[in-house]
């Protein structure tokens, strides 16, 4: 972001403060922008864990205010961190999985997980589907209200990618909703 404190907005004006040691700052700053990084982290894990996932952004993201510049909106900032503590909470999930398969195989157990026929819970279930890149983007711009250029920024890709992400979202998710409906 260009110019001086007064052009920036106020959840930025508060993470400076916040980095400056201000308690009050960093209060406000969590309550403006708590409820986002929860709704991302809702719908980019799930629900369940978007409690602890938000407490881990914000322990990220305090850790590092002292680096944080201003050089793009705070909150485009902390949701970069929310959707990297998420990729590495769904990262250490899959190791989980993987361990627990190697281990299952080994025992030589047999049978295996019930998956859901249908599969299909809602909305969530089908933003859920969409694959990971996709559905970021889509959650970004469509539920967060992020601009594209905001959510490029969070995402560090071009705007042009996260436009055609957002396109195919919505193509796989009208052809989900198409699918169900003739059932």
């Amino acid at each position: 972001m260009n110019g001086g404190p007064d052009d920036l907005d106020e959840v930025t004006r508060w993470a400076l403060r916040a980095r400056d040691g201000d308690p009050l700052a960093q209060s406000a700053f969590v309550r403006a922008t708590q409820a986002d990084v929860w709704r991302l982290a809702a719908a980019l894990v799930d629900p369940g864990a978007a409690d602890d996932l938000t407490q881990d952004t914000y322990l990220r993201a305090f850790r590092a205010l002292d680096t944080f510049e201003a050089r793009s909106s705070a909150r485009t900032w902390l949701l970069g961190i929310a959707r990297r503590t998420c990729a590495d909470h769904l990262r250490q999930v899959i190791r989980r999985r993987r361990l627990e398969n190697r281990l299952a195989e080994a025992a030589a157990v047999t049978g295996g997980f019930e998956t859901d026929a249908v599969g299909l819970h809602g909305a969530a279930d089908l933003v859920r589907r969409l694959p990971d890149e996709r559905r970021s983007a889509f959650v970004l711009t469509q539920l967060l209200g992020l601009s594209y250029e905001e959510a490029a920024a969070v995402e560090d890709v071009p705007i042009g990618t996260i436009r055609s992400r957002v396109a195919r979202a919505r193509s796989e998710l009208v052809t989900e909703v198409t699918k169900a409906l003739a059932v």
